[in-house]
């Protein structure tokens, strides 16, 4: 990738520590405004989606945790991870899922002008989502867009493709922890102010995958919709990980009733 200025990152709301993990204290609102402010000063910032499968992961990936310590924006993609907040005593505001984050911004560019880039998913599946984004979106301009299938060796090269964009935001659509990567080694040199990891999203932009209903959503289910769409891709991972991050909480619920072995016990014995 031609070398190029990099911009000053910018670092988002407060923060709270979850299991190792940095998340942000922010509601979409927050959020909003943040990626907003970083646009408009040309900036950048990258925004990371937390959920269970991550806190996992990144216990045992060095490179994926450095890539969510150095994040600017980091948000609860997951009910699970609010809840396990409550339970461990630092309460987070909201979820802020990204793919609902996407949309806002989405529809905030439509309004405003921001030149969008999309990065990902199958190429069929990419240019039908397009075609509906634009629909949902009136007035959206696309920067440019590709398929996530490239090899490691060509990676440069599509970064190089993107800053040529100029685009203001750009959203992967690749699988964990692939996005995650592509955006740590190479999101400050894009030359595009705000950058973030989209998943799935995309493919549900296109109709290709549903989302879960609301209900689902807000009991903190979306998972197990997942789970009855996509049995054979799904079920290790869900079977593994929330039964791992549901074993952390629980441990560091108990660590923390635990009393510390510098306090002296009370005497209730003593005159």
């Amino acid at each position: 990738m031609t070398a190029a200025a990099t911009p000053t990152p910018t670092r988002g709301p407060a923060r709270i520590e979850l299991l190792g993990c940095p998340i942000d204290r922010v509601d979409m609102s927050g959020a909003i405004a943040f990626c907003e402010d970083v646009i408009a000063r040309r900036g950048f910032a990258q925004h990371m989606a937390i959920n269970a499968a991550k806190i996992v992961a990144m216990r045992c990936d060095a490179e994926l945790r450095r890539v969510i310590e150095h994040s600017d924006l980091i948000t609860a993609d997951g009910m699970a991870i609010v809840w396990a907040s409550r339970v461990l005593g630092a309460p987070l505001p909201t979820r802020v899922a990204g793919i609902d984050l996407m949309h806002e911004l989405m529809a905030r560019a439509a309004r405003v002008g921001w030149r969008v880039y999309v990065l990902g998913a199958r190429e069929e599946v990419l240019a039908q989502a397009l075609v509906r984004l634009r629909e949902r979106h009136p007035g959206l301009v696309i920067a440019g867009a590709r398929n996530g299938y490239f090899a490691p060796e060509e990676e440069a090269a599509v970064a190089d493709e993107i800053r040529d964009a100029r685009a203001d935001m750009l959203f992967v659509a690749m699988s964990s922890p692939r996005k995650e990567l592509f955006l740590g080694r190479y999101g400050a040199g894009l030359q595009v102010p705000f950058v973030m990891g989209v998943g799935g999203a995309i493919d549900i932009a296109a109709g290709v995958t549903r989302r879960a209903p609301v209900l689902m959503q807000r009991t903190g289910l979306e998972w197990l919709f997942r789970l009855l769409q996509e049995p054979r891709r799904m079920f290790t991972r869900y079977a593994v990980t929330n039964t791992r991050f549901v074993a952390l909480v629980a441990r560091e619920a108990l660590r923390r009733r635990r009393p510390s072995p510098d306090v002296e016990p009370t005497d209730t014995n003593s005159a």
